[in-house]
């Protein structure tokens, strides 16, 4: 028996042309595609990547009882009224140690003046920020209240207040410091 023609038998299957799509455009003979393998065609530019480095961390009154945050002003929210809270840190300079950043910084934001007791850890995380690819590690301490009087930075921080170390990983805004003290609980209360 002979298969009628186009119907194909085992081995012997008729190959089909396929045709462009018609609402495809003519194929570009442009030099600089051609000599650009498929993977490089359709590449985006990478946003440069930018490594900071900050200290900081939580500040006990000396009652002993309550715990240090700055706040601002989420821009996110519509009605600009909703608080971020978090560990007050900032940039480590040049030839300074992550402990005197630290003591630093706490002082510039908040006002208050601070020992170290210990090292809580250090985070890091990624973000985007002026079109920069940011990867950010951040060394924190527990400190103990010195001296000095609340006094939020002016160009930084929009808030700074007291809450009891109870309350502390609730109100912290961002994962990773909540995660930080919740782990350092017992180091805290």
């Amino acid at each position: 028996m002979i298969p009628a023609p186009g119907a194909g038998s085992e081995g012997t299957k008729k190959k089909r042309k396929r045709k462009r799509p018609a609402n495809r455009g003519p194929q570009s003979n442009d030099s600089t595609n051609a000599q650009k393998s498929p993977s490089q065609k359709n590449k985006r530019p990478y946003a440069k990547r930018v490594d900071e480095v900050s200290a900081g961390g939580l500040v006990i009154d000396t009652t002993g009882t309550q715990g240090l945050l700055i706040g601002r002003i989420d821009h996110k929210d519509a009605t600009g009224k909703r608080i971020l809270w978090s560990l007050p840190k900032g940039h480590i300079e040049e030839g300074e140690t992550p402990e005197q950043a630290a003591i630093r910084e706490v002082a510039e934001e908040t006002g208050i003046t601070s020992s170290i007791t210990k090292s809580l850890g250090v985070i890091d995380f990624w973000f985007m920020a002026g079109g920069k690819r940011i990867h950010k590690t951040v060394h924190h301490f527990l400190f103990t209240e010195v001296s000095g009087v609340l006094t939020p930075q002016v160009s930084e921080v929009d808030e700074v207040s007291w809450f009891p170390l109870s309350e502390i990983v609730d109100r912290l805004a961002y994962p990773d410091e909540k995660k930080l003290i919740a782990r350092s609980g017992e180091l805290i209360l």
